[in-house]
């Protein structure tokens, strides 16, 4: 970056469109193996907040590799590059007043801990949605494993890439052991937890229609 770039400040900040939401902006950062549940969970948050009158936005890990990070592959570099890109966009969607959910694989420990760290304290909210490498392989809706294991794809994660699990996440999520409504209320118990959801939120039922 060029010493001659200088951040202008402009008189309306995050605290003035967070008030025009009355929300708290935070980054919700869903982090796990491939089929382990981050997506779903991350949608089904996304459509129970939004019912309930809070400005949301989804940032999806297939999604942005068709436009933002199209260019992108799956070596550690890219990787790297990838969760880089959709952190600088996250910052800014929180700047914006929004509360951000960032469903990506995230590999590695270090890429997230920067993602954290271009945030102001406390509005990143790591999630890890735990799932065994077996349960994500038998779940496998979109074939992925099976051709990562017959060697038609590369550099994939669990398989022939690692996956850093976090060490301190704000909250961890079994999706082998809860099921998705149980999930979304954990979430939404969490959210409340962190000043994010206003008393009075609603929770869901098992007849509740999620995605």
């Amino acid at each position: 970056m060029s010493n001659n770039i200088i951040w202008h400040h402009h008189p309306v900040d995050q605290s003035v469109r967070a008030k025009m939401k009355a929300q708290k902006p935070v980054v919700i950062w869903f982090t796990g193996l491939s089929a382990s549940g981050k997506s779903t969970l991350a949608g089904a948050l996304e459509q129970i907040l939004t019912i309930q009158g809070y400005h949301t936005y989804l940032l999806d890990g297939d999604n942005v590799r068709h436009g933002l990070c199209g260019d992108l592959g799956f070596s550690d570099e890219d990787r790297q590059e990838n969760i880089r890109r959709v952190g600088e966009v996250a910052r800014l969607m929180a700047d914006s007043g929004l509360i951000v959910m960032a469903a990506f694989i995230s590999p590695f420990k270090a890429d997230r801990r920067i993602v954290r760290n271009i945030l102001p304290e406390g509005q990143f909210l790591e999630v890890f949605v735990d799932a065994s490498l077996d349960i994500c392989k038998s779940r496998d809706p979109k074939g992925l494993y099976k051709k990562a294991v017959q060697g038609e794809i590369k550099h994939f994660t669990g398989i022939d890439s690692p996956y850093e699990a976090p060490e301190n996440p704000e909250l961890t999520i079994n999706t082998g052991k809860f099921n998705i409504h149980e999930s979304v209320n954990m979430l939404l118990d969490f959210l409340h937890d962190h000043d994010v959801l206003k008393a009075g939120f609603e929770k869901v039922s098992e007849t509740h229609k999620v995605i």
